[in-house]
């Protein structure tokens, strides 16, 4: 019996062991497996961010791209595009333009981890004041009979009406002429009676001109002239002058930028004459020699134009901002002369705020004026700092004139 009873308790006690071990051997399963488990969900949860990452960065680039598009254009259509970095996609739109501003969404895909960026591309319009609707340089103001310039009107040299006995030629506001022994010469009127405040006209001098409204002019100068207000004499002439010199809106920084914006690559380059037969569209673009508008065709303008030669603009031609541009403006530069002739249109957008400039940086101070606009044109802005530009008959120019020299016909 007592035999037996030992063999009964070792066989318990192996059976305890068996148990034992395979409750150690399932905590260890249930410890890897947990573990395995940690493991794998965080490489799925870090493999997943380096996903979500990467696919910002896609849709980074696809900003990156249509900020390089509108660098180029920023005049470009609404327009949708798909672009591929690496091994996902960027899907792109790029909207038209409001307000001056555009919106681009780019949507980044890899493998099927989505990242959206939204950013706004404001276009800021050049800082350029114009002060003036006329300004000249020392070339000054010649105004032929019956020639009216509507608006203030600032001057380096004398303002003078030329050609012809009898008649006047009028500015209707404020008149302004610098330096020492430039004046107001007669047969011109300046300002508008009962305006409030008065107009008024400053210069070293005035003889023989009809002021209605203030003058004022240099102790040393002379007032001869028809005053409708008061007259006030100034500081004495000499430098720093009473009525200083002010500069041209412009400055030559800017007009190189327009030029290399025009001229943003090989693609936008052409080398020889261009002439325009029927209506289309172009810019940005530079052309290595003239340009030419023909008879009633329509240029509208995608970007900035710089020509290294002349721009003739032919009768009864329109030449305008795309409606892209909305409320800002665009420029055409002309490094020798410009000729608007007869019933041309010069337009901005259509937008209110949008305006066309014909710039030529042409040194002509001879009878062969840097910009010539010709009977019946319709216009915006036209300058021409170093070179005259001359207005001939019937001619409604809408905003601003800026030249070395003035010279408006009857």
């Amino acid at each position: 019996m007592t035999n037996k009873s030992l063999k009964y308790s070792s066989c318990g006690r192996q059976k305890g062991q068996t148990a034992i071990f395979l409750i150690i051997f399932f905590i260890m399963f249930i410890i890897l497996s947990t573990v395995e488990f940690l493991t794998v969900s965080q490489q799925r949860v870090s493999g997943n961010i380096i996903k979500s990452i990467s696919s910002y960065y896609v849709a980074e680039s696809g900003i990156e791209d249509a900020l390089w598009r509108l660098k180029k254009n920023w005049a470009m259509p609404a327009t949708s595009y798909t672009l591929n970095v690496d091994q996902g996609k960027a899907y792109v739109n790029i909207g038209g333009m409001l307000g001056g501003s555009r919106t681009i969404i780019s949507r980044g895909d890899l493998s099927n981890m989505i990242r959206k960026i939204r950013v706004v591309y404001e276009i800021k319009q050049d800082a350029i004041n114009f002060h003036y609707a006329a300004q000249a340089g020392s070339g000054g103001v010649k105004m032929e009979n019956n020639s009216i310039i509507n608006g203030n009107v600032y001057s380096d040299g004398n303002i003078e009406k030329v050609q012809g006995v009898g008649g006047v030629a009028t500015i209707t506001h404020s008149a302004v002429v610098s330096g020492n022994g430039n004046i107001i010469k007669s047969g011109i009127i300046i300002g508008t009676a009962g305006t409030n405040p008065p107009d008024q006209a400053k210069a070293y001098a005035c003889d023989g001109a009809t002021i209605n409204g203030n003058l004022y002019y240099v102790s040393g100068g002379s007032s001869n002239c028809t005053i409708n207000g008061g007259t006030t004499t100034v500081l004495e002439a000499g430098p720093p002058y009473p009525i200083s010199s002010e500069p041209f809106p412009i400055s030559d920084a800017q007009i190189n930028a327009w030029k290399y914006g025009a001229s943003c690559g090989d693609n936008c380059i052409f080398n020889g004459n261009y002439t325009v037969n029927s209506s289309v569209s172009l810019g940005p673009k530079k052309i290595v020699g003239d340009l030419t508008i023909g008879n009633n065709v329509i240029l509208t303008l995608t970007g900035n134009l710089w020509v290294t030669g002349n721009i003739i603009i032919n009768p009864g031609a329109t030449v305008k901002l795309n409606t892209n541009y909305g409320s800002t403006s665009g420029v055409i530069i002309a490094d020798g002369t410009i000729t608007s002739e007869n019933g041309s249109l010069l337009l901005g957008s259509g937008t209110a705020g949008s305006y066309l400039m014909l710039l030529s940086t042409s040194t002509s101070v001879d009878n062969s004026a840097a910009v010539t606009v010709k009977n019946n044109t319709e216009g915006t802005i036209f300058y021409a700092s170093k070179g005259i530009v001359r207005l001939l008959n019937k001619i409604r120019i809408k905003e601003i004139i800026s030249g070395w020299q003035i010279y408006l016909d009857n």
